[in-house]
């Protein structure tokens, strides 16, 4: 039987400002939101009928990057810019 091999970090060590970049320029997330959220992230997107389902795309540090009515569109942007994407929930 192998051993598996773990890292762990004590919260301590790590910086809000070193997590904020843990991944970046390798990472991404999508997360569901509603179309009411949608200016705060947004600010230049049209305006969007209230009560929708939506996928963002957003970078490791939070930086939203694409909006999307699929998480498989949101996926296959990250592909294409080789990220790997995660979800969030």
């Amino acid at each position: 039987m192998s051993e598996l091999s773990t890292t762990t970090i004590e919260s301590e060590s790590v910086t809000p400002e070193a997590l904020a970049h843990l991944g970046e320029g390798h990472i991404a997330y999508v997360k569901q939101i509603r179309s009411e959220d949608v200016p705060d992230l947004f600010p230049e997107a049209p305006k969007i009928a209230p009560g929708l389902k939506l996928f963002a795309l957003h970078a490791a540090d939070g930086t939203p990057i694409m909006l999307t009515d699929s998480r498989e569109a949101a996926v296959a942007n990250a592909w294409s810019n080789e990220l790997q994407a995660v979800s969030v929930h």
